[in-house]
């Protein structure tokens, strides 16, 4: 009785068809657009006071990146935590912490290797793979009111960093026409004045010039002198849009790095309608332009001065 008991879960368990990640991934973010929320664009809750933090891994310190970003950020949003602070729940019992009953992880993925014949030969292949993670405010220790975190400077200190930032790639900023866009073929990008940009809800004038700058520079990351960035035809007629959404998302992680905020789309419901119909034709976009958007990213940050220099 007890040995066709065992044989039955194992077979079970064997026979379970593999979790599509890709599609869980790319669900989770099309399951925020469709509520009307775009975490890379508003990944902050209401008026709180630090919409800032990228998530980072209490135990190594270090931030996550790529895709992952963005579901800590859908995950945040939508259980309104303010720390941005996580770990598995073994590294959370490491520290002495408990997590409280009834809480629920949240997702997060990684690449390992396996072998796969490849035209008749065994290569090394990457694959995705997750495991859970859970936010310092899911702890039983975590007191509500004991974090309230204001931006590390003033607004003006902070963009005289973005402005220093964007003078350090040597990037060629031209100020000309109406429309915030990069010329590969001259290899610049083409800015309005600051004077066109406006104060919005969320955003002084100068931050909205700022971000879309760095919207340009994130483009600018991928031309042929520096990342040399090409999808080919892994997106077919979505090649745009992936290099598009790179953009957005390098820019939304730069602005959360550098502190400054970002506001929303003016046509925000054609602008959620468009990258809907993107994800729900390629379940591989999100992912792909997220973790190219961190390369992007990365590649920016070492232009800047590094300590000792």
């Amino acid at each position: 009785m007890q040995n066709t008991t065992t044989t039955t879960t194992t077979t079970s368990t064997e026979n379970k068809p593999r979790i599509d990640l890709y599609q869980k991934v790319t669900d989770t973010i099309i399951e925020h657009l469709e509520s009307g929320t775009t975490p890379w664009q508003k990944p902050w809750l209401g008026n709180e006071v630090n919409p800032f933090r990228m998530p980072k891994n209490i135990v190594s310190n270090k931030g996550y990146n790529g895709i992952n970003v963005l579901l800590l950020w859908c995950s945040s949003f939508a259980q309104e935590f303010t720390s941005n602070e996580w770990a598995s729940f073994r590294q959370w019992n490491q520290q002495k912490e408990s997590i409280r009953k009834g809480e629920k992880g949240t997702m997060v993925v990684y690449y390992d290797m396996m072998e796969k014949e490849v035209d008749g030969e065994l290569k090394k292949v990457p694959f995705m793979k997750s495991y859970v993670v859970f936010n310092r405010c899911q702890l039983n220790s975590y007191q509500p009111d004991s974090e309230i975190i204001l931006p590390s400077k003033p607004l003006a200190e902070r963009l005289d960093h973005v402005e220093s930032y964007i003078t350090n790639t040597n990037a060629i900023v031209k100020h000309k026409g109406k429309k915030a866009c990069f010329v590969p073929s001259k290899d610049e990008i083409h800015m309005p004045k600051k004077e066109a940009f406006i104060d919005t809800d969320h955003s002084t004038a100068t931050e909205n010039y700022y971000s879309t700058l760095l919207h340009e520079l994130v483009h600018w990351s991928g031309h042929s002198n520096r990342l040399d960035r090409s999808f080919g035809n892994r997106f077919g007629d979505y090649t745009y849009a992936a290099e598009e959404l790179v953009a957005e998302l390098g820019a939304a992680f730069l602005c959360s790095e550098l502190e400054i905020t970002r506001e929303p789309s003016q046509d925000h419901a054609n602008y959620i309608a468009n990258w809907l119909t993107a994800l729900k034709n390629n379940k591989y976009l999100v992912t792909a332009a997220a973790n190219t958007a961190s390369k992007a990213v990365d590649y920016l940050w070492h232009l800047q001065p590094q300590p000792g220099q």
